[in-house]
C-alpha cells in the first residue's frame, strides 16, 4: 500500500522510536551511552489529497522505555543494570505522576529532496515545549526523523551519579523510523512487539 490521503495509524507495528543518551562529567568513563527503545506508543498522521501532511499526534507510554544497548563504561551492561537503569529513568522522568508524553505536529515544511521539517509541541513530565523533527525519505513510503529533547526544557534534572561526577547529557537524541508502505497488522497500533 502506498501512502495515500487520509489517516494513517502509527505505532510499533510500522515504526520505531529510539532514544540515545550520552554521558558527561569527570566520571563519564564509568557510565554508558544508552540506546533506549520506546516499546508502547501510538499515533495518527493525516495526509492531504496532495499527499502533504496535515496533522501528526503521537502518544508515548513513558513506562515502556527499554534499554537495548549500553556502550562505553568500565564493564558491559548486565540484565540487572538494564532493570536498574529503567527504574532510575522512570524516577527521573516522574512517570508515576506523568505516565504519558505526547507530541502534536503544528507545521510541516518541505525542504526538497524527499526531506522536510515538522515543528510542534512535546508534552513531557507535564510540561510543554517545542520540538523540531528533521524528516527524510529513506525508501518508497519509508521515513526517518531525527530530533533532540532537552530534559531541562521540561523541568527534568538529568540523572547524576557519583555525587554529580557522572551525568547524563541534558539533550537526548531521538530517532524515529516509519514505514507506510504496507498495511499495518490489525490491532498492532500501540502494542508491544
Amino acid at each position: 500500500m502506498a501512502v495515500h490521503a487520509g489517516r494513517h495509524e502509527l505505532g510499533p507495528g510500522n515504526g520505531r522510536i529510539i532514544l540515545h543518551t550520552t554521558r558527561e562529567g569527570v566520571a563519564a568513563t564509568a557510565g554508558h551511552d544508552l540506546t533506549i527503545e520506546v516499546r508502547r506508543w501510538s499515533g495518527e498522521l493525516t495526509v492531504n489529497d496532495d499527499l502533504s501532511p496535515v496533522s501528526l499526534d503521537v502518544q508515548v507510554d513513558m513506562g515502556s522505555l527499554a534499554v537495548l544497548e549500553g556502550t562505553g563504561g568500565l564493564k558491559p551492561l548486565t540484565d540487572r543494570d538494564r532493570r536498574e537503569i529503567g527504574v532510575s529513568a522512570r524516577k527521573v522522568l516522574g512517570t508515576d505522576r506523568h505516565p504519558q508524553a505526547s507530541f502534536t505536529g503544528a507545521e510541516f515544511k518541505p525542504e526538497g529532496g524527499g526531506s522536510g521539517l515538522i515543528t510542534g509541541t512535546l508534552t513531557l513530565a507535564g510540561k510543554q515545549g517545542p520540538l523540531s523533527l528533521h524528516v527524510r525519505e529513506t525508501g518508497p513510503d519509508r521515513y526517518h526523523a531525527t530530533g533532540e529533547v532537552v530534559h531541562s526544557a521540561h523541568g527534568i534534572t538529568p540523572y547524576r551519579g557519583f555525587f554529580g561526577a557522572l551525568k547524563v547529557r541534558d539533550a537526548v537524541a531521538v530517532d524515529v523510523d516509519i514505514d507506510l508502505s504496507a498495511p499495518e497488522a490489525p490491532g498492532s497500533a500501540g502494542a508491544q512487539p
